[in-house]
């Protein structure tokens, strides 16, 4: 690399310390995190478990308590999920509240750099200094950058929480279940109001979200791979071959999809300030899962890991994974708010709330298992 990504140099300038890369599922495609080139990041909780993708290396960093905090690309829920999976605070900002200037791009229409730590407190110092604008990048938002520090420390009283009425509660583990209940339960205590919502219809957003991300993939790698095409992975050079088989009318088509969905999701903060979701349907799955199985149901494990993460990138609204309860698999379960657009403030003030008040609280990992 010949200069650093913004976010990259806005934490130098901040006089933060670069350790260096972490692992990663090939060019952030695969939300396992296992990668045949380099090796297979394993959770911080059990090391025959994955870590999650595509951030696996992120995440098991930050987990391992060898740095603090870290970044990552979120595009489908690439930093949300593997921070749930193994126990931490994972953020993904409104689309370009952090600008993607230097990324390696994926998907340019999803695409988020997004953050990784143990604490909410930490968050919100690390997105107050890699927020911005960068004029170079086209899809980042000119607006000014919060205090995201002032949010913490603030009661909910009064605050709406949307409930959604469907999709993101079914099929899912029963403990994850149990646990998003616990958090409900908690919020009403503290002052906070329930407000059931309603989603557009989601049966076919994985697939809307798939058909936007293999075409903008392979236009990013076209210039590579006649010449190097030998050097990706075999998943990732499927994934490039399927690109080339979706029509320019199937990806019109999923865009205006993104654009219904926008649209009706942003309706729903007309009644609600936050919408609360399980991070994951399932927890961390062993090394080498193919499928999962649920309810009768049987659906791919990077499907299945970031089922409730996709939609968010699609809509672009910001979104928080957070431990809330430990399964007895000794594994960690997490939950996801949403927010307004820009309103990271509200995320993280809820956030924090949660976090503060003792009740979810998890263990760290063991290390040297």
């Amino acid at each position: 690399a010949k200069s650093d990504a913004y976010a990259v140099a806005k934490l130098r300038a901040a006089k933060a310390i670069s350790l260096g890369k972490t692992n990663l599922h090939e060019f952030a495609y695969g939300a396992t995190g296992e990668n045949e080139v380099y090796g297979t990041c394993v959770n911080a909780y059990d090391p025959t478990r994955l870590a999650g993708g595509s951030s696996s290396g992120s995440a098991a960093a930050v987990a391992f308590g060898l740095i603090p905090a870290a970044l990552g690309t979120d595009t489908g829920g690439s930093v949300r999920a593997p921070a749930a999976l193994n126990g931490l605070v994972g953020l993904k900002p409104t689309i370009g509240r952090v600008p993607t200037a230097g990324v390696v791009p994926y998907c340019w229409t999803l695409d988020h750099v997004g953050l990784m730590t143990r604490t909410i407190a930490d968050c919100a110092d690390l997105l107050h200094i890699v927020a911005g604008y960068d004029p170079s990048d086209p899809a980042s938002a000119n607006r000014p950058v919060d205090n995201y520090s002032e949010a913490l420390g603030q009661d909910i009283p009064g605050l709406r929480i949307g409930i959604p009425k469907n999709f993101y509660y079914e099929r899912a583990d029963d403990q994850i279940l149990a646990a998003l209940e616990s958090v409900k339960e908690y919020l009403v205590t503290a002052g906070a109001m329930l407000v059931p919502v309603a989603f557009p219809d989601m049966e076919h957003s994985r697939t809307v979200s798939l058909t936007v991300q293999m075409p903008e993939a392979l236009s990013a790698h076209s210039a590579y791979v006649q010449e190097r095409g030998h050097l990706y992975g075999a998943d990732f050079r499927a994934g490039l071959a399927l690109g080339q088989c979706i029509l320019a009318e199937h990806y019109v088509k999923a865009k205006r999809f993104v654009e219904v969905y926008r649209q009706e999701t942003n309706k729903l903060f007309d009644g609600v300030d936050l919408i609360l979701t399980p991070a994951t349907p399932e927890i961390a799955q062993k090394v080498g899962t193919v499928k999962v199985t649920r309810n009768g149901v049987n659906e791919a494990i990077g499907n299945a890991i970031t089922r409730y993460t996709t939609f968010f990138n699609m809509t672009g609204h910001p979104a928080l994974t957070m431990p809330c309860a430990m399964h007895s698999e000794g594994l960690p379960i997490g939950l996801q708010l949403v927010g307004r657009y820009f309103d990271e403030m509200t995320v993280l003030r809820a956030a924090h709330a949660i976090e503060r008040s003792g009740r979810f609280s998890i263990p760290l990992p063991k290390l040297g298992m």
